[in-house]
């Protein structure tokens, strides 16, 4: 019975030393998770008891290797063992905090609103970056004003730009200081050139000079710009060939779906390009596979991010994020392994909305964020956007004040002119039809919700002398830009699409823009028109709906804070009704 009762107290003593030991590594391995989903997994409860175990465990050890060897009373295991009588273990009281602890002001009591660990770590980590904003560059007359080096500023007379717009004079010099961004003004307004050139001042042979020396220390890409479809991928690129000129281009290289995967990645081990520009789907797919290297990748840009956050990308989106790069202000103590040899990337998200997705989006992605707008910088931090409705009070609010909805204020090219008119379903075309011929219009985009009926809108305006063309998903890439091309030479008077020409499509000319459906909400309504009226042109947006939908209309022109006006097309001619008070 004796040995019995001393093998007992062995396992009892065994068992707390390895408690002991577990939580000593917990204590250490609390500082190397940091920000590893294993870890964030954790409630905030148990995240507080993790911290008080590990330091417990951590704080015996510490006193006791100290004091003198490691023995199980210096574990302070007290195994009472009585004869015939149930085995208890009492265990002491946790010793006070020693002088190091309190010099680490480590503390044993947590609290119950505990914050996980990570935006402690994160913050510490990472050295906040100064914003300077010299609100002079808001009314710079020329690109030379905005610091751009001269080869690039040559190249972009050659091609007939020679003021930026006011997007491009606030983005430029707050990009070129390294800041991550959140870049937000309405469709047609310059965003693209505004994240491009500084990206061109960097690398490529239009940089500035004082890049050259570490040009050759340097070596496969050095920027991803993902974009959600095809046509805006293709439209990045051609901007890009545009300023390097043809005997750079092969610098860009697009990875677009659609297109021959072979053929990209032979061009990609072919030409070593600089600029990678593509679709979620493909730019992942590719780098699965091992054929696209971007751990030195030092931009990664979003268009149109609002977009891309959908669920549909979630998995692309993953891997394109945790493969370019490495995330601005975590330093190589933050991460183990490859991940710490990787380039610090400079993350920036473009798009003409801003709803609170995006928001939470760029502060999650990138560290201290800046919010740019037409003659206004500001830290993201200080901007306040509406949460989504919560609770079933909020959602049925007729407020206006819901994220979805302000995100798309201010999304509008301010040279717009509104309508809306009312038409029975099988008579939307001829009210098209007199609409174009209304308003003389040349260029005319209209938009639909469905892929299926864009062919018999095209058959009923070609029947009335109508040149018409359709353009949607379904059709392959070849035969895409076939239409595109097409619709820009002024082949085609009318481009009829659904949702995929919405966002990204850049045709100077259009000047009317026509929904035969109603789209599903302001946010739409906003890209929709913005195909119109880009870069200070003039344009229309005609809104053909039926008789119950007059309230959609409304409740839009309310959301968007426009003039969106009831009219009619009589006797050739476009005839505006008074306002309807609601």
């Amino acid at each position: 019975m004796i040995d019995f009762t001393v093998r007992s107290e062995m396992r009892l003593s065994i068992g707390q030393v390895h408690r002991n030991v577990l939580a000593l590594a917990s204590s250490r391995s609390c500082f190397v998770l940091g920000d590893r989903l294993s870890f964030r997994m954790l409630s905030q409860p148990r995240v507080a008891g993790f911290h008080q175990t590990a330091w417990r465990g951590s704080q015996i050890l510490e006193d006791n290797s100290r004091g003198g060897p490691l023995t199980l009373a210096s574990l302070e295991v007290q195994s009472r063992v009585g004869y015939g009588k149930k085995e208890k273990v009492a265990r002491t009281a946790v010793p006070k905090p020693s002088s190091r602890a309190s010099s680490l002001n480590v503390k044993p009591k947590v609290s119950s609103n505990v914050k996980p660990a990570k935006s402690a770590l994160m913050k510490s980590a990472g050295i906040k970056k100064t914003l300077k904003v010299d609100e002079a560059m808001f009314s710079a007359k020329s690109f030379e004003e905005l610091g751009l080096p001269p080869l690039l500023v040559d190249q972009l007379n050659k091609e007939g730009l020679t003021a930026p717009t006011e997007v491009q004079s606030a983005a430029i010099p707050i990009i070129a200081q390294k800041h991550d961004v959140v870049i937000q003004s309405y469709t047609g307004s310059g965003k693209t050139l505004a994240y491009l050139l500084p990206i061109l001042s960097e690398i490529g042979p239009l940089k500035r000079t004082m890049e050259q020396d570490n040009s050759e220390k340097r070596s496969g890409v050095e920027a991803v710009i993902v974009a959600p479809s095809r046509e805006l991928g293709m439209q990045i690129v051609r901007e890009v060939e545009k300023i390097l000129g043809p005997s750079d281009k092969r610098l860009v290289q697009q990875l677009v779906g659609g297109a021959n995967r072979s053929r990209q990645e032979e061009a990609l081990k072919k030409n070593k390009p600089l600029i990678v520009v593509g679709t979620p789907g493909r730019i992942s797919e590719i780098s699965a596979a091992g054929k696209l290297h971007t751990h030195g990748c030092r931009f990664l840009v979003l268009d149109e991010v609002d977009q891309l956050l959908s669920f549909n990308y979630r998995e692309d989106m993953h891997r394109i994020l945790e493969h370019v790069g490495r995330r601005s202000g975590a330093t190589s103590r933050d991460v183990l392994g490859p991940l710490a040899r990787r380039s610090e990337r400079q993350t920036i998200l473009v798009s003409a909305t801003i709803p609170f997705s995006v928001i939470r989006a760029a502060r999650s992605w990138g560290h201290d964020p800046v919010l740019i707008r037409a003659k206004s910088v500001v830290p993201l931090d200080s901007v306040t956007v509406p949460r989504p409705a919560l609770s079933q009070s909020d959602a049925n609010s007729t407020s206006p004040s819901q994220s979805v909805n302000q995100a798309a204020v201010g999304s509008l090219p301010p040279s717009l002119e509104h309508y809306y008119c009312t038409a029975k379903a099988q008579h939307k075309v001829d009210t098209l039809r007199r609409c174009i011929h209304a308003l003389e219009a040349q260029t005319v985009i209209a938009f639909m919700n469905n892929t299926k009926p864009l062919k018999d809108v095209v058959f009923k305006l070609e029947a009335r002398g109508i040149k018409a063309t359709e353009l949607h998903g379904d059709l392959g890439k070849l035969a895409r830009s076939t239409v595109l091309k097409k619709f820009k030479d002024g082949e085609f008077r009318v481009l009829v699409t659904n949702e995929l020409s919405a966002r990204g499509l850049d045709v100077p000319e259009c000047d009317l823009v026509v929904n035969l459906d109603l789209p599903t909400d302001s946010t739409h309504y906003a890209h929709r028109a913005g195909r119109t009226g880009r870069l200070g042109r003039k344009g229309i947006v005609v809104t053909i709906c039926e008789e119950n939908e007059g309230f959609v209309v409304r409740k839009m022109r309310k959301q968007l804070a426009v003039a969106i006006k009831p009219c009619e097309f009589t006797e050739g001619e476009l005839v505006v009704h008074k306002e309807d008070v609601e």
